[in-house]
């Protein structure tokens, strides 16, 4: 549970050094075809912020608290354009509740069916896209990076009083008006718009696709089930088996179980920990699921195509199948 201030302080620096690089580079690019290139750089890069957002809200950082809060609030809203606050009340559900029905909102009633009793509400074009959601689901990911600009500014500016909703609006409205603003004057205005919608499609899918394994095909929880810690934090989740760039392209969210097991320890630590949260599962006879990342994308898109056709049971579950029993 030790602080890693040395990675941190690292992986920011070099990340803002990226970020500032790309544009440097996409001045002196120009009128080139390599500015699409840029752009997936750029994607690559907002994604490192995301995570290290998300990484300062769990207080993995630093010891101080308002260190944390800060870093991860500057990080998030100036060079990914997402809200503090958003994220925290969102994600904090999450983990109290991974998978479990009406507490998770990363299940709840979106444009992606999580839950069958939710198809059956769904006809016409609607219907017919729920039952082919599966295939779409990546796709779809292309406009996730908008989606989330657009959830976080909405909770910004709603009624309820929120700390520090100024500041987080105007970090937000800075990284789109650089986003928006510099490849213009950078680049052509047809190559612009061009790298604009591939930094926000990739952006996207590598958010998206990095949260998506986690636990989309895992077992879901009736409402009312009460599960202890242990079992609801390692039942629910899946690690992605892999090497450093699986690590970096993830954020380290490839070692989910261990994540939600110790939500405030370090990044780089999970891995370490990793060993013991196995044998620990296999001596309370708790299974510890793990796989590829193509594997766990598999499984993704076989479970949405099999709730669109309302076909999979969602109490499948290991402790709701022994309490039935």
């Amino acid at each position: 549970m030790s602080r890693r201030r040395g990675f941190y302080w690292s992986r920011i620096i070099g990340t803002v050094a990226a970020f500032v690089a790309v544009w440097v580079g996409a001045f002196l690019l120009g009128d080139s075809w390599w500015q699409l290139a840029l752009a997936v750089a750029l994607a690559v890069v907002s994604t490192q912020f995301g995570f290290l957002g998300h990484d300062g809200a769990h207080r993995q950082m630093f010891d101080s608290a308002k260190w944390n809060e800060w870093t991860a609030r500057i990080l998030s809203g100036t060079f990914a354009g997402l809200s503090l606050h958003w994220w925290q009340g969102k994600h904090s559900k999450h983990h109290n509740a991974p998978n479990q029905i009406g507490k998770d909102p990363d299940i709840g009633n979106g444009p992606i069916a999580f839950v069958p009793e939710y198809v059956a509400q769904r006809t016409g074009f609607y219907g017919a896209f729920t039952r082919r959601q599966g295939w779409l689901f990546f796709p779809l990911l292309t406009l996730e990076g908008a989606a989330l600009h657009v959830a976080s500014v909405r909770t910004l500016i709603g009624s309820k009083e929120i700390k520090h909703r100024k500041l987080e609006l105007s970090l937000i409205a800075l990284r789109l008006t650089i986003g928006f603003a510099l490849p213009f004057l950078a680049m052509p205005a047809g190559l612009a718009v061009g790298f604009i919608l591939v930094h926000f499609a990739v952006f996207g899918v590598l958010l998206g696709g990095s949260f998506a394994p986690n636990h989309k095909g895992m077992p879901l929880v009736p409402a009312n089930e009460k599960i202890d810690f242990l079992r609801r934090q390692v039942l629910m989740s899946r690690n992605v088996d892999g090497g450093p760039v699986t690590d970096f392209m993830m954020g380290g969210l490839n070692y989910q179980i261990e994540h939600h097991l110790f939500p405030s320890m370090p990044r780089p630590n999970l891995k370490k920990v990793r060993p013991m949260v196995r044998e620990h599962c296999a001596k309370h006879g708790v299974t510890y699921t793990e796989t590829s990342l193509v594997k766990s994308y598999g499984i993704v898109v076989r479970y949405l195509n099999q709730v669109g056709l309302s076909k999979r049971n969602p109490f499948d579950c290991p402790l709701v199948r022994e309490y039935r029993a």
